[in-house]
Order: structure tokens, then sequence, then C-alpha cells
């Protein structure tokens, strides 16, 4: 895949759809939420590989992202066969580090099924240590991260886990 272009328009990235597969079902006759944790990192794989990045990078030896965190947020079921695709929206970075926001939108009826908020630290493959993303995908990247600052920011995004009393 050649090298992505950033779009300097305030606008996620739109990875390519994906289908709810008949294995992906689960009891309750929905999408497990296993698949959607391999359906957000096929969606991160994309990025990833925009980026220069991703699979072939990692097969040359030079390094990988490693997702320390993940929080997920289900909305809505996925049924088999529906298509979904899902949005990339950075949040923040440093220099070893992405903070991103995805969120899987229903292609047929238009709602978000689940969100994901990651966070990727970038390791030297040999020594299996953190390290610097290379200079030029750290410049892609940050040329994203203005774009997407102009963005409004995901409501779910730094939510934290509880059991949440109305009145309280």
């Amino acid at each position: 895949m050649p090298a992505m272009t950033i779009d300097p328009a305030p606008r996620p990235v739109i990875c390519p759809p994906q289908a709810v597969l008949a294995e992906w079902i689960d009891y309750n006759s929905h999408m497990n939420l296993a698949y959607y944790v391999l359906a957000f990192d096929r969606a991160l794989d994309y990025v990833l590989d925009m980026l220069e990045i991703g699979p072939q990078y990692v097969e040359r030896g030079e390094g990988s992202c490693f997702v320390l965190q993940n929080h997920l947020h289900y909305l809505h079921e996925l049924k088999q066969d529906e298509v979904f695709s899902t949005e990339f929206q950075m949040i923040d970075l440093d220099s070893k580090r992405i903070h991103y926001f995805l969120s899987m939108r229903n292609n047929g009826d238009g709602t978000i099924a689940a969100t994901a908020e990651q966070i990727t630290l970038h390791v030297d493959l040999q020594t299996r240590r953190p390290t610097a993303l290379p200079a030029a995908a750290l410049r892609r990247l940050e040329t994203m991260l203005e774009s997407h600052r102009q963005l409004p920011r995901p409501r779910q995004l730094g939510a934290p886990i509880g059991i949440h009393r109305r009145g309280q």
C-alpha cells in the first residue's frame, strides 16, 4: 500500500468496510465481544499500513506497534452479514505512543455499534523495548493530529468504567 497522504480536512480516516461473519455470532445471536476487538484491530492495521508502520514494516524487522490499553463501549448489536465501517480519530501522540479513538458504524442504519479508545506503543522488535517511531511516520501522525484536533471529542473518550446511578 502506498504511503498515506494526510487529508488536511478535519475528518477521521475511514477504514474499509467489514461484514459480520457467521463464525462471529454467539449464543445471543449477535456479534461476540471478541470479534469487536478483532474488527477494531483490522481497522488499526489498515491505518498503520497507510502510515508505513504496518505488517510490511514489521516483516522488515524494524519495529511494531503494541496496544497498551483498550477501552471498549458496546452501544448497539451487530448481527450476521451486517456491514460496518470503522473511523479512526487521532487524539494525541508522543515520540513512542499513539492515542486514538475508533468508532464502528453500522453501514445499514448509520448507528455507532461500538467504540474503542486505545494507546499503542512503538517497540523495537530486536530488544522488545519501547523506541521512537520512525521520523517519517511521526511527521504523518503529527499532521493527522493537527487535523483531527479540529474534530469534536468523542463522547466516550476517557470515560471511566463503573455503575452509574441516577441522582448520585
